[in-house]
């Protein structure tokens, strides 16, 4: 089978996967409401109590919910629209499915290692596994064809430095939740809420941040394989900051305090699709 039908099997079946996922997180509503349950550590979570997120906490269960409204309306949608560009020789498009994939890996191994367990959880699985295999074989390909170049005008160092920038910036704002509760003697902070560790901050600074500064700081050296892996990082990241402004609108609409993430995060998106956005259009096909 050769790759192009490979990864197009890959794509179709996370699209139709994740469109199923997305739409019940959003439309099936079931359960009696809110309830209060005190954690192991003593602390009184609001459980959301309803639909496919009932037994996670109220302010994690909304921002769920958002994140299912970016992946069906906007992920999804982006993902098909890729991979037709792909399927028509398109490197751009190659490229933004990439990052696309990425998305849905990082979205789909959140979902499976903090979700509370649910009824979809052996469809999360699945779409953790596909969604991995496509970006792992995407990634070969883009590494092994040549047929393309990115162009003098890429402004390397300029994205570079952002993605270092991005990493540290994000990494400051997880340790001043992790820190402080270290030095006053509480240890636990109170975004545990009721689960055994912080598994977003724990993902993003063992592995998301690392990977956006190094990819960044091999952009800014102009390294080959920086241009390439930065490229896919970006495509991922413009969506995983879409979807993370969206759980801030959520969390803001049902009276969570958004400071000073409500500035953070709707910036730093809107300067990685314009990242996105030149790195992309840079790329240029070269003679065969």
């Amino acid at each position: 089978m050769n790759k192009k039908r490979q990864i197009s099997i890959i794509v179709l079946l996370v699209a139709v996967l994740a469109g199923v996922a997305s739409f019940i997180g959003i439309f099936l509503q079931f359960g009696d409401g809110s309830f209060i349950y005190q954690s192991i550590r003593g602390h009184d979570i609001e459980i959301y109590g309803r639909g496919l997120y009932q037994h996670m906490p109220s302010d994690v269960a909304v921002q769920g919910i958002a994140q299912d409204y970016v992946t069906l309306f906007i992920a999804i949608p982006f993902l098909l629209i890729s991979l037709l560009g792909y399927l028509k020789n398109s490197i751009r498009s190659f490229f933004l499915l990439s990052g696309i994939l990425g998305y849905f890996f990082v979205t789909y191994l959140f979902y499976t290692a903090m979700g509370m367990y649910n009824f979809l959880f052996l469809c999360y699985v699945t779409l953790l596994a596909f969604s991995f295999f496509g970006l792992f074989i995407s990634i070969r390909v883009l590494e092994q064809i040549s047929h393309y170049q990115f162009s003098e005008k890429t402004p390397a160092k300029s994205v570079g430095s952002f993605l270092m920038i991005n990493a540290v910036a994000i990494a400051c704002l997880w340790l001043g939740i992790i820190v402080p509760p270290l030095f006053d003697g509480s240890i636990y902070p109170l975004e545990l809420n009721h689960f055994t560790t912080l598994i977003v901050q724990g993902f993003d600074l063992g592995l998301l941040l690392p990977v956006s500064f190094v990819v960044g700081f091999l952009l800014f050296r102009k390294k080959k394989i920086g241009y390439i892996y930065s490229t896919i990082y970006l495509g991922f990241l413009s969506l995983l900051m879409t979807a993370l402004t969206a759980k801030i609108i959520a969390m803001a609409i049902n009276g969570v305090n958004v400071i000073p993430v409500i500035f953070i995060i709707p910036s730093f998106n809107l300067i990685t699709v314009l990242c996105t956005f030149y790195m992309i259009k840079n790329i240029k096909t070269k003679p065969q």
